[in-house]
């Protein structure tokens, strides 16, 4: 195996590590803001239930390996483009504390390396925009809509009851709704990294057709959780109390509208993002209560680094790919 396609497998699955490092801790935040359980436990849940999203296929990494940009220019210098120019954007938002997405910003990193690498030609536009413009749009807002009506139907449900019952109830099913997001977080983010190493396997011959190996998915699901063990707490804090206040039972109804929506996209292999679900999800809960309890100067903070994602990813993948090509 050559030692750069060897190089650029170790830092896919380092991407792998650093999404769990640092997206992934969103999938805990609301579990982290309700006091159900410790960070540390936390953790703990999220980092089994990223493992255990292996269980739901391999249709985003299909998307991600096949359906952004076409085969023939992939190799494993494209690749290590793709991922040190995504790395550059990672770190500075994660700096700043701000929740991105890790789908987009890989999706950006293959469309601007692509476009140096053999021009605008290269890159699937029609697919991006059905499997990956689309979705990015319309996962927060189903997200969010999940979200309103689970808490507005258990709000009716439970109205007489008190408030220490509500929170006994709900500070268990919390536990079984966090892992459940977990896992689903897992299914969509690992599978990432698999389609990457698998489309590097098959343009050097190595494997016959685009069939993901049983061992990059071990290894794909187990960066991604040795990644969650070690937090991200910086965007927990944002996730988690700084959008709005939870309580257990709408802890619950974000995590339960954020999980459905990941498991649904993931089956049929779009790629979208845990930070764009959950916090659609908590946004759709605060506004329950009263649209003025969700904070929006930071919602909006949070939107612009969305929007700002996939451009951003291009243009620093783009000049790391020119620079690598005039090296190697």
């Amino acid at each position: 195996m050559p030692t750069l396609l060897i190089f650029a497998i170790f830092l896919a699955l380092f991407f792998s590590f650093w999404n769990g490092f640092t997206d992934a801790a969103n999938a805990i935040s609301t579990i982290v803001a309700t006091r159900v359980l410790t960070p540390i436990k936390a953790v703990l849940v999220a980092a089994l239930g990223n493992f255990t999203g292996l269980i739901f296929g391999t249709a985003v990494a299909e998307t991600i390996g096949r359906g952004i940009v076409t085969g023939e220019i992939i190799n494993a210098k494209f690749i290590i483009a793709v991922l040190i120019g995504g790395m550059v954007w990672d770190v500075a938002t994660w700096f700043f504390g701000l929740p991105i997405s890790e789908s987009h910003v890989l999706v950006g990193g293959l469309i601007g390396a692509g476009i140096v690498a053999a021009g605008a030609s290269s890159v699937k536009l029609e697919a991006i925009i059905d499997k990956v413009v689309i979705p990015m749009v319309t996962s927060p807002l189903v997200a969010f809509f999940i979200a309103v009506l689970l808490t507005s139907l258990l709000v009716k449900i439970f109205i007489h009851f008190s408030q220490e019952k509500i929170n006994r109830y709900f500070r268990k099913l919390q536990i079984v709704s966090s892992f459940f997001l977990s896992v689903t977080h897992g299914t969509n983010d690992a599978q990432k990294v698999m389609g990457i190493i698998t489309i590097l396997l098959v343009q050097y011959g190595l494997l016959a057709d685009f069939k993901v190996p049983v061992w990059v998915m071990l290894a794909s699901y187990g960066a991604i959780s040795l990644g969650t063990l070690f937090g991200g707490w910086r965007i927990v804090k944002t996730m988690a109390s700084r959008i709005t206040q939870l309580r257990p039972y709408q802890g619950f109804c974000a995590e339960t509208g954020g999980a459905l929506v990941l498991i649904g996209t993931a089956l049929l292999g779009f790629p979208v993002s845990t930070t764009h679900a959950i916090s659609g999800a908590i946004m759709g809960v605060g506004a329950v209560r009263r649209f003025s309890a969700v904070r929006w100067v930071m919602a909006r903070k949070i939107v612009y680094a969305w929007i700002l994602t996939i451009p951003a990813s291009a243009v620093f993948s783009a000049i790391t790919y020119f620079l690598i090509d005039k090296i190697i």
